[in-house]
């Protein structure tokens, strides 16, 4: 409930109070609310000498809420407010607000509070004095829901590409990059030093683009071929002889790309299946998500399903997570004959304890509510390392992968990368409706793919 204290029931000296401890939320949201950017306040690499501190106004802002809230509460109007900022609030304080009845103008229904902020350690952070109109009728009633406010931030990707910054950038074939979106994301990449492109296609094609949208290509190899398939090939090519340590695809389609990389003789094909995987970053989820396989293999085979998921386990330990949980999806958290990918999740589990899939913990079949809420493994008596926590999604096919990496990105706004794995080099699949960001991540992953490479090739060396 809420409810008011009329001009006439104030009495000179009355207090109201609320504390509330200041979090990066409450920074966030107010820098958001109020445009004020100040990297004292959201840049903790700036903030790092000096602690993060709260807006002075935040405090401000608590005292407009006792006002608003409690004395006089519904239907203040502020007339005026000033204030004085003693000491900065750091992450994590406790500020209790007071305000004081001072002094009331008959006349003008208006009363003059003192207003006091101090932390928990009893220091005093703010002072002031606020005038308001205080309410002449009662009010009580239910107090307003207000919405749930969701902090969405974007920074897992940053992750990725900090993790980048010690590496060299890796030689890349940037193949067919004959439109704005696939040249821009290959310069970008480069200006970020993630790769070094060597641009395979039409040259006078490539520099036309370059020209008419500014991007300057000068310091950049370009293999002139004369159409997409012979790009195709001069790229797959590039990545075979060890000229290029991975492969971007650009204007052309997917279908012409991967064509050549799976071809036998002259191909990048190893001993794996081919699969893509995406690595996501969801906003409401504690750690990278990555679902697999949603971009090559349409109704994988169980034989394709133990690839796709080693694929993504040797992934995941790439990106740093040392023992990855993998649930395997179906519609269903039983297994059931007429389900085939039920049956397939059992035999992917009873593969990995016989050591036929290594360095992960495998667990399905999982419906996706069980795979990644405790909450719901719990509520339907799950026991599982995996659900819950999951760090991998392998879906049943091509079809339900695609639609969930989609429904992440466009209603959880989830930061998605991708990269196909399986072949000698990584291969970074990028789409015109990629931002810059996402570009940058899927160059990341390949980076990091191709220092792993490096890194095993040497210790095998030894």
């Amino acid at each position: 409930m809420i409810e008011n204290v009329t001009f006439e029931e104030i009495r000179i000296g009355q207090q109201a109070s609320l504390s509330r401890r200041l979090t990066m939320a409450d920074i966030e949201l107010f820098a958001t609310v109020s445009g004020d950017l100040n990297p004292s306040h959201v840049d903790e690499t700036y903030a790092a000498d000096h602690k993060v501190v709260g807006h002075g106004m935040w405090s401000g802002s608590l005292i407009s809420a006792v006002l608003g809230t409690l004395l006089p509460g519904p239907g203040t109007v502020y007339v005026g407010q000033d204030l004085r900022f003693e000491r900065p609030v750091l992450l994590g304080d406790i500020v209790t607000v007071t305000v004081t009845a001072k002094s009331k103008d008959a006349a003008r229904k208006t009363v003059v509070f003192d207003c006091l902020a101090a932390n928990q350690d009893g220091k005093t952070v703010a002072t002031g004095v606020a005038e308001v109109i205080a309410p002449t009728e009662k009010f009580c009633r239910a107090a307003a829901e207000l919405p749930q406010v969701q902090v969405i931030r974007h920074d897992g990707h940053e992750l990725m590409l900090k993790k980048c910054e010690s590496l060299p950038p890796v030689p890349t074939a940037v193949v067919h990059p004959c439109d704005e979106s696939s040249l821009r994301g290959a310069v970008e990449a480069a200006e970020a030093n993630l790769i070094d492109p060597v641009l395979v296609g039409p040259e006078s094609k490539i520099r036309s683009v370059a020209d008419a949208h500014g991007l300057d290509i000068s310091r950049y190899r370009i293999v002139d071929v004369a159409h997409s398939h012979a790009s195709a090939e001069t790229g797959v090519r590039l990545a075979r002889t060890g000229e290029c340590e991975a492969v971007m695809k650009g204007s052309l389609h997917t279908d012409e790309l991967m064509g050549e990389v799976v071809r036998k003789e002259t191909g990048l094909r190893t001993g794996r299946r081919l699969s893509h995987v995406f690595v996501m970053n969801v906003p409401t989820y504690p750690r990278p998500l990555l679902i697999t396989d949603a971009a090559i293999n349409i109704y994988p085979t169980l034989e394709d399903k133990v690839s796709i998921v080693q694929n993504a386990i040797d992934l995941a330990k790439v990106l740093g997570t040392e023992v990855p949980r993998v649930a395997i999806l179906s519609a269903v958290e039983t297994i059931n004959t007429k389900i085939a990918s039920t049956l397939e999740a059992a035999a992917l589990c009873k593969m990995a304890d016989r050591g036929q899939i290594t360095g992960g913990i495998l667990d399905g079949p999982l419906a996706f509510d069980n795979a990644i809420s405790r909450e719901a493994a719990i509520t339907k008596g799950i026991k599982s390392e995996v659900a819950g926590q999951a760090d991998i999604l392998l879906v049943p096919d091509l079809e339900a992968g695609n639609m969930l990496a989609k429904q992440l990105s466009f209603l959880a706004h989830a930061d998605a990368a991708g990269i196909v794995l399986g072949a000698r080099v990584p291969i970074i699949l990028t789409s015109r409706a990629d931002n810059v960001r996402t570009r940058l991540a899927s160059c990341a992953v390949a980076v990091l793919s191709a220092a792993a490479r490096r890194r095993g090739a040497a210790a095998a060396a030894e």
